[in-house]
């Protein structure tokens, strides 16, 4: 197995898995991409992001699965790779040996999931949209249906948009309180009377909860405020880049 500095949640070291989420450090892209791109939708160069997937997926030890992530709450069961071409999806869901779930990322919150007595895993990923319209919960359904439990699922929220670096207009507010008013208490006061402060992984982990999930947390790295580890969508249109690399989360069963 290749080294990649990865980080990992000490909630989701459990036997028979292996989990990480990666850095961008470690691959083979160059300029704003770098270095370790997997984003194949990003303007890099397609060759540069397939040796970086290749390098992520011999890291876990096995082939990479990962959807076309388009911000739904649709998750697909995986068993190996995809045979025409990675499904419209934002949650990888397996019970098979050796199939990497993963999820892609750019300040969107990503979750990976495992209930090591049942032995399925998956990986999520939570934008503001997904979170919202209940992108874990459809995950924690496909695990269910696999035959785990979900007061045995640990999750851990990696690398994503800090509650710090995440201003948002009043109309998310709004969006946000047409479905409960409870979650009003995620928003905090911006720097301007119209302008609000996101905390997005504190969101994901309450969605996590209350869908039964009694273990979870964030790991506490806020992609926006490290552009050393971590591409961001957000900082790149701050600083007026034209695109910007995608971050790997991921989980196996071994």
């Amino acid at each position: 197995m290749s080294a990649l500095p990865v980080l990992t949640s000490p909630l989701l070291d459990l036997p028979g898995i292996r989990h990480g989420f990666f850095t961008r450090q470690g691959g083979v892209s160059e300029g704003i991409h770098a270095s370790l791109n997997v984003g194949a939708g990003s303007r890099d160069d397609p060759a540069a992001v397939t040796e970086n997937r290749a390098r992520a997926a011999a890291h876990m030890g096995g082939p990479l699965v990962t959807a076309y992530q388009v911000h739904s709450a649709t998750a697909v069961v995986a068993d190996g790779p995809w045979p025409a071409g990675p499904p419209q999806a934002d949650a990888v869901v397996t019970a098979t040996t050796g199939v990497v779930c993963g999820a892609l990322a750019a300040d969107c919150a990503p979750i990976l999931l495992a209930d090591p007595e049942a032995r399925v895993v998956a990986a999520v990923h939570a934008g503001w949209q997904g979170a919202l319209s209940g992108v874990a919960e459809a995950a924690l359904s496909r695990m269910a249906g696999l035959g785990a439990g979900i007061d045995r699922i640990v999750a851990a929220v990696g690398p994503c948009i800090g509650p710090a670096s995440y201003e948002v207009g009043l109309e998310y507010v709004a969006r946000f309180t047409q479905v409960d008013r409870r979650y009003e208490r995620f928003f905090s006061a911006g720097a301007a009377p119209d302008k609000r402060q996101f905390d997005l992984p504190a969101f994901v982990l309450m969605r996590l909860r209350e869908a039964g999930v009694a273990r979870c947390e964030w790991i506490g790295r806020d992609t926006c405020a490290e552009p050393g580890l971590f591409f961001s969508n957000r900082r790149a249109f701050k600083q007026g880049e034209p695109d910007y690399g995608r971050l790997l989360s991921a989980i196996v069963l071994t």
